[in-house]
């Protein structure tokens, strides 16, 4: 990966907040990139051209090929959605991800995106209580890796579609670079196993510009992109979960937004009806913050009024475990 010299690139920015008995407790700092329909920058925070692993918020990037190469073209606006998805880990994602390997000849052991527990409690309680163990389909990229599979047995590849010399992800690196405008400067094995194609923060952008703008009447990429943004809209709770802040803010502004968190403080959103596109970086890589950047961005361009419930992540009440307030996580003095 390119080294990026620290005495010209732009410093990250003060974003959120951590305010505990009046006093100033904890800051996190971050970049962010707005763009317009053309995915040039008309707004910037920190770092534009900050080099930087999109992580899970580029799964609809991923998933482009699916639909592009024809392998997709009878799959459900849920299993769309699922292919875009962090999931929970809930039986209505288990259930669904199961399905479809079916639908393949396939089972779990087909996936290589390895076993974690459902980060959803109820979904983990169920299996503690039953004496079940998590399998490959409580991986929250479960969803993700039934569309690589889907597409490698249209591609006719070998069974390690994780491989960064696969088919499979030689058409997800393409998509990446054609659509963030970047030649990708290396790549990281993501937490399912994945490559995970770094760009810049602007390029993270443009593509979420370019998914923005995209419809059912263009070419075959822009059809791609109009699919699978309106799959994510259509089923925010299979993109996420129950509680979730994907799910939440998909669920409370039907149509008007796509949004997508990655870990280490990365979050997009795909806004349709303003053609513009978001992407950001916390520093830390705290999810709390990106999660109140990216309500504090929507309710900035009209998306999201400032007192809707849901825009309550970015000035939240901190609540300890015997119900008393101990502070607040607020959106930085200056930052917007």
């Amino acid at each position: 990966m390119p080294q990026v010299d620290a005495n010209m690139a732009p410093m990250p920015v003060p974003m959120v907040e951590l305010w505990r008995g009046g006093l100033l407790e904890g800051q996190h700092f971050g970049h962010a990139v707005i763009c317009d329909e053309r995915g040039e920058i008309i707004e910037a925070w920190g770092n534009p051209d900050l080099v930087m692993f999109p992580r899970s918020s580029s799964k609809m990037i991923q998933a482009l090929p699916l639909l592009e190469s024809g392998a997709g073209r009878d799959l459900t606006t849920e299993q769309l959605a699922l292919s875009c998805a962090s999931h929970s880990g809930m039986p209505m994602h288990t259930t669904r991800v199961e399905r479809w390997l079916a639908d393949l000849g396939l089972t779990h052991a087909d996936l290589r995106c390895g076993t974690h527990e459902p980060s959803n409690q109820a979904a983990r309680e169920a299996l503690i209580k039953s004496d079940t163990s998590p399998c490959p389909l409580h991986n929250n990229c479960s969803g993700k890796h039934s569309g690589f599979l889907t597409l490698n047995k249209h591609l006719g590849g070998h069974s390690e579609y994780i491989e960064v010399d696969h088919p499979v992800q030689i058409a997800c690196k393409a998509a990446t670079e054609e659509v963030t405008g970047i030649t990708a400067p290396g790549y990281g094995i993501d937490g399912c196993s994945a490559p995970n194609f770094a760009t810049t923060l602007h390029g993270l952008a443009r593509a979420m510009s370019y998914f923005a703008t995209a419809t059912d009447s263009g070419t075959t990429r822009q059809r791609a992109a109009h699919k699978l943004a309106n799959a994510m809209m259509s089923h925010p709770e299979l993109v996420a979960g129950e509680g979730r802040a994907c799910t939440e803010i998909m669920r409370a502004f039907p149509g008007e937004a796509a949004v997508k968190t990655g870990a280490e403080g990365v979050f997009i959103a795909i806004l349709p009806k303003l053609k513009r596109g978001i992407a950001l970086k916390i520093s830390d890589g705290g999810t709390r913050a990106s999660e109140a950047v990216l309500t504090a961005l929507l309710v900035r361009l009209g998306v999201m009024p400032a007192d809707h419930p849901a825009a309550r992540r970015m000035n939240a009440v901190q609540v300890n475990c015997g119900g008393r307030e101990t502070g607040v996580l607020r959106i930085a003095d200056g930052f917007l």
